[in-house]
C-alpha cells in the first residue's frame, strides 16, 4: 500500500506573471500571446508567460550575435567572466529557496529535492567559473627552425540552449555556465511547462554583471520558439536536452546550416544484480533510482536485471521499501514522490503498465494512478515477468514504473543490458571486482555506477551512447564544448621554397 500526502491548498499565493528578456530588456511577445502554468500537484495556475513565437526567436538571436561580434563579454579576460560566474553562483545560492518553490510547484517535483537539485546547481556554476580560466591551446616548438604551431581556443559563437521539464533549473545549470565561461552568447529556451526559475536566472545573471544580449530568454513551444534556434544560420551551436525523438528533429534542423549539436537524451538505464550483491543496499538504490523525480528522469533505473536464483527475493523487497515511499504534495517536506507534469503524460505511464500486464508482465506493486483530490500521481510500479521484447523494457516510460527481467550468465546480462537503442547509464551490483570491472567495461553506457547509483560530480563527465545522445556535459572539458580550434601556423625567417617548405 503506498504512503499518500495529500496536498494541500497554495493558499494567498497568486500566480506569477514573467517577460522574456532580449538583449537586456524584459519584453512581451510579439504577438501578445500568454502561456498559463498549471501546477501538476495542486491544480490551479502558478505562473504565467510571454508566448514566444518566430519573430521573438529572431530578435533573440539577433541581440546575441550583436554581443557576440561587437560586445566585450568574448573579449572580456577569462579571470573577468569567472569573478561574474561566481558572483551569479553566490546571488543563486541566496536565492535557492525561491528558485526551488518555483521549480516545486511547476514540475510537480518534490520541495525537498528541488533543494537539494539548487546545491548541486550551485557548485555547476561554481566549477564552471574556474574551468573558465583553465581554457588554453596548444603550441609546437617541434616544427623545425621554420615554423612555429600555436592551436588557439575560441569561443563557438552563438549558442542556442533547450532545456526540458523534468530538471528545470539543475539542467540549464549543466550547460550555460560553461557556453558563457567560454565566452559565448546564448539564447536559452526553458520548456513552456516549467519556465520560472531560468526566467529568475536572467535576473540574477543581470545583477551578477552579465552585459546585455548574452543571456537572452525566449519561453514558447518547439514548434513556433525552439524550432528557428536550431536552425537560424546566425546560431553556430545548439545544446539540447530532452527526448530522442526531438533530439532528431534538432539535429535535423541544424543539419541545413551545419552547426555543431550536443544532444543529452533519453535512457532506458538498466541494474545489473549478482546473488553475491549486498542486496539490502541493492534495494534502496533500486527504489531511489526509479522513482526519484517520480521517474520523469533520463537516468532512472527502470530496468532490473536481476540473476535468476535471487529474483524473487529481491523483487518482494524492493515492494516491501515501495510500499513505504511517500507520494503527494511537492510542497510537502515529507514526500519522496510528487505529481506526474501533465494528466496526457500520466495516462502515457498509465498505458506502458496496461500494455505490459496485457503481454504477460505481473504487477507486483502499485500499477495505478492515484486520486489524491487534486493535481496528478502515479503509484510506484513494479512490474515483474518483463521480458527483453516488451515494449516496457525497452522504451523510456519516464514514470515511476521498474521492469523486473532476470538473466543466468554474466553474457546473457550483459546481451540484455545492450539490446536497446539507448546507452545512457548503468549499474552493477556485486561484491566481486573482476564481475563489477568486466560489466563496466562491456556495457555501452556513458556511466556505469557499481555498488551506487545515480551518484554524480561536477567533475565527471556526463552523456550516452547510441540513441541517448551525442557528446558530454560537465567535466574538466565541459567548457571546451563550446569552443572552436584554430590553427596559427607560423612562418620563421625567409621562405625559399613553395613545395613542403622545410
Amino acid at each position: 500500500m503506498t504512503v499518500l500526502v495529500r496536498p494541500k491548498a497554495l493558499g494567498d499565493y497568486k500566480a506569477r506573471d514573467f517577460r522574456m528578456l532580449i538583449d537586456g530588456q524584459w519584453v512581451a511577445g510579439a504577438e501578445g500571446r500568454t502561456i498559463e502554468r498549471v501546477a501538476p500537484g495542486h491544480g490551479v495556475v502558478v505562473s504565467r508567460y510571454q508566448s514566444a513565437t518566430k519573430p521573438d526567436a529572431e530578435r533573440a538571436i539577433a541581440a546575441a550575435r550583436r554581443a557576440f561580434d561587437e560586445g566585450p563579454w568574448p573579449r572580456m579576460t577569462a579571470s573577468e567572466r569567472s569573478l561574474i560566474l561566481l558572483r551569479a553562483a553566490d546571488m543563486i545560492a541566496a536565492r535557492a529557496d525561491e528558485l526551488a518553490f518555483l521549480d516545486a510547484i511547476e514540475s510537480g517535483k518534490p520541495i525537498n529535492q528541488a533543494k537539494g537539485e539548487l546545491a548541486g546547481a550551485v557548485d555547476i556554476w561554481r566549477y564552471g567559473a574556474a574551468l573558465a580560466r583553465d581554457l588554453s591551446g596548444e603550441s609546437y616548438n617541434t616544427l623545425g627552425d621554420g615554423t612555429l604551431g600555436v592551436v588557439l581556443r575560441e569561443a563557438i559563437g552563438v549558442v542556442s540552449i533547450i532545456t526540458p521539464w523534468n530538471f528545470p533549473f539543475l539542467i540549464v545549470s549543466q550547460k550555460l555556465p560553461f557556453a558563457l565561461a567560454a565566452g559565448c552568447t546564448t539564447v536559452v529556451k526553458p520548456s513552456e511547462l516549467t519556465s520560472g526559475s531560468t526566467l529568475v536566472l536572467g535576473e540574477i545573471l543581470e545583477a551578477a554583471g552579465v552585459p546585455a544580449g548574452v543571456v537572452n530568454i525566449i519561453v514558447g513551444t518547439g514548434p513556433e520558439a525552439g524550432a528557428p534556434l536550431t536552425s537560424h544560420p546566425d546560431v553556430d551551436m545548439v545544446s539540447f536536452t530532452g527526448s530522442t525523438g526531438v533530439g532528431r528533429l534538432t539535429m535535423a534542423n541544424a543539419a541545413q546550416t551545419l552547426k555543431k549539436v550536443s544532444l543529452e537524451l533519453g535512457g532506458k538505464n538498466p541494474q545489473i544484480v549478482f546473488p553475491d550483491a549486498n542486496l539490502d543496499e541493492f534495494a534502496d538504490a533500486a527504489v531511489f533510482g526509479a522513482y526519484f523525480n517520480a521517474g520523469e528522469c533520463c537516468n532512472a533505473g527502470s530496468r532490473l536485471i536481476l540473476h535468476r536464483d535471487i529474483a524473487e527475493e529481491v523483487t518482494a523487497r524492493i515492494a516491501s521499501l515501495s510500499a513505504k515511499v511517500k507520494v503527494g504534495d511537492p510542497l510537502d517536506p515529507e514526500t519522496q514522490v510528487g505529481a506526474i507534469i501533465t494528466p496526457q503524460h500520466l495516462e502515457k505511464i498509465a498505458g506502458y503498465v496496461s500494455s505490459a500486464a496485457g503481454e504477460g508482465a505481473t504487477v507486483s506493486h502499485g500499477g495505478a494512478a492515484l486520486d489524491l483530490g487534486m493535481g496528478q500521481f502515479m503509484a510506484p510500479t513494479i512490474l515483474s515477468a518483463v521480458r527483453p521484447e516488451m515494449a516496457v523494457a525497452r522504451e523510456e516510460v519516464f514514470g515511476p514504473v521498474l521492469s523486473v527481467l532476470t538473466f543466468e550468465t554474466t553474457e546473457e546480462a550483459i546481451r540484455i543490458a545492450n539490446s536497446i537503442d539507448y546507452g545512457l547509464s548503468a549499474g552493477v551490483w556485486s561484491r566481486d571486482f573482476d564481475t563489477c570491472l568486466t560489466i563496466g567495461r562491456r556495457v555501452r553506457a556513458g556511466t556505469i555506477w557499481t555498488n551506487t547509483f545515480m551518484d554524480g560530480a561536477s567533475e565527471l563527465p556526463f552523456g550516452g551512447y547510441r540513441q541517448s545522445g551525442l557528446g558530454r556535459e560537465l567535466g574538466r572539458h565541459a567548457v571546451e564544448d563550446y569552443t572552436e580550434t584554430k590553427t596559427l601556423n607560423m612562418h620563421i625567417g625567409q621562405r625559399t621554397h613553395w613545395w613542403m617548405p622545410r
